[in-house]
């Protein structure tokens, strides 16, 4: 008796051990009897909860399923726009399992590579479908209502023109997430049993080739720009050089106006003086002019004057009283 005892208390123990079970933090657990999820009576699949817990040893399978969110790391994809051109995108998806027991039968059994597989191509589905319905400039991020405040305050006519054409690009990015979002948790739900918590867009790169394409037309319409502003700024710098030269015009013959008249008056009032001087005392006033005449002509050692003696230029010097001489 006691040696049948040992061995049905093995046994006992280990049927014990192999009905008990536990779900680790951050994960739950799903049994799975005779290859069929284990549902309550509500033909609810039946989730267990972290901690301890009990089935049927031999019959019944745990399978433990991660509850935390993942992230999905998409691969960059080539997309067209509706421009037919091309678009690198690079993108990334937030996930976590709500459905455990639609998850373990889409996924085969709880594969989270296949999951992350059939994701990824339903995300790339309608993000095509969004990308193929938009042009090139719709897909980036649209300007803020800071920038249209800086393009209304710009002075400039042509400027603010600039300014107004580049904001009327409808940037439609954060639309095109939210759109892809929407759609995507909605038959992710249904036919993965996944909730898609986020999806973002982390790059948009263009081909090399068309990359350079859109280089040359970038650079040929700021050229562009650049034109229209130096074309203006020669037109502005020709008129003011013209008012200007027009000013300096006016000033230096306003100048030469009141020269020539102070020029006049100041002659008109010593030629005045001198008809008073003369008129006062002619023969002293014919000496003094004379001998101004003397100086200037004898103020060189050097000078030589060939004129007769008695001529009246050296009437003064010939006569002491100063009479001309006869």
């Amino acid at each position: 008796m006691r040696k049948l005892m040992i061995p049905v208390l093995v046994i006992a123990l280990a049927l014990m051990l192999m009905s008990l079970f536990v779900i680790p933090e951050g994960e739950r657990g799903i049994v799975v009897r005779f290859g069929r999820v284990l549902k309550d009576n509500n033909e609810i699949t039946r989730i267990y909860e972290p901690g301890l817990h009990f089935k049927m040893p031999m019959f019944d399978r745990v399978q433990r399923l991660d509850a935390l969110i993942q992230t999905m790391d998409g691969r960059s994809d080539r997309f067209v726009t509706s421009e037919k051109k091309d678009v690198i995108i690079d993108s990334y998806v937030k996930w976590r399992i709500e459905d455990f027991g639609r998850y373990y039968l889409a996924t085969g059994g709880g594969n989270a590579m296949q999951a992350e597989a059939l994701l990824e191509r339903k995300v790339t589905d309608v993000l095509r479908s969004e990308i193929g319905s938009r042009e090139i400039k719709q897909i980036i991020s649209g300007p803020s209502d800071k920038s249209k405040e800086l393009a209304d305050g710009v002075e400039d006519e042509l400027a603010n023109e600039a300014a107004l054409k580049a904001l009327e690009i409808d940037g439609e990015r954060d639309q095109i997430m939210q759109e892809v979002l929407d759609d995507t948790r909605k038959s992710a739900l249904k036919d993965l049993g996944v909730r898609v918590v986020d999806f973002r867009i982390k790059k948009i790169n263009l081909p090399d080739e068309i990359s350079e394409s859109i280089y040359r037309r970038m650079r040929a319409e700021r050229e562009s720009v650049a034109r229209k502003f130096r074309s203006q700024g020669r037109e502005k710098a020709e008129v003011i050089r013209a008012q200007a030269e027009l000013e300096v015009a006016t000033i230096l013959a306003e100048a030469d106006k009141t020269a020539r008249v102070t020029r006049g008056e100041a002659d008109a009032t010593a030629a005045k003086i001198y008809a008073d001087a003369y008129n006062q005392d002619p023969e002293f006033f014919s000496l003094l002019r004379s001998l101004k005449a003397y100086k200037k002509s004898f103020s060189s050692k050097n000078d030589i004057l060939v004129l007769d003696p008695k001529s009246e230029f050296f009437q003064y010097m010939n006569q002491a009283s100063g009479a001309p001489a006869k």
